[in-house]
């Protein structure tokens, strides 16, 4: 299993081991490459791209993961970046999403729900404004 290294010094730190311990555990397991925070970031995002937006991708990696933010950014540099309209696309589909019936409470309820999901505002209504219809795709 795949962890940073905020996440193994949690565990050891929560395992009642000493904090010199932990650092020269850490220190260990670096040396033999076990344990890379940029390999780790690339993973994650590579294989979460296609289902959550960049911002939760990053939410994620900072506060659950323990990742510093200036890595997240240089892998993300790094990578071709995602396609997040065709995301809010698929989740529009899976939502049922029809311009032509649905109304501005239905509507407004679903932007909070992409917005919760870190997509940003003017993608949604780009999205939005296209029209969508899963009907037209037949």
């Amino acid at each position: 299993m795949d962890r940073t290294e905020a996440q193994l010094r949690e565990k050891l730190l929560n395992a009642e081991f000493a904090p010199a311990l932990v650092e020269q555990a850490v220190a260990y397991v670096k040396s033999y490459g076990y344990l890379d925070d940029e390999r780790y970031v690339r993973n994650y995002i590579e294989y979460r791209k296609d289902q959550k937006s960049r911002r939760q991708l990053e939410q994620e990696l900072r506060f659950k993961k323990g990742v510093p933010s200036e890595l997240i950014q240089k892998v993300y540099e790094e990578l071709e970046p995602g396609d997040e309209k065709a995301l809010i696309r698929k989740l529009l589909e899976k939502k049922h999403y029809d311009a032509q019936t649905w109304d501005d409470r239905q509507r407004q309820k679903l932007i909070a729900f992409l917005s919760r999901k870190g997509f940003r505002t003017g993608d949604i209504l780009s999205v939005m404004r296209e029209e969508y219809s899963p009907e037209s795709d037949l």
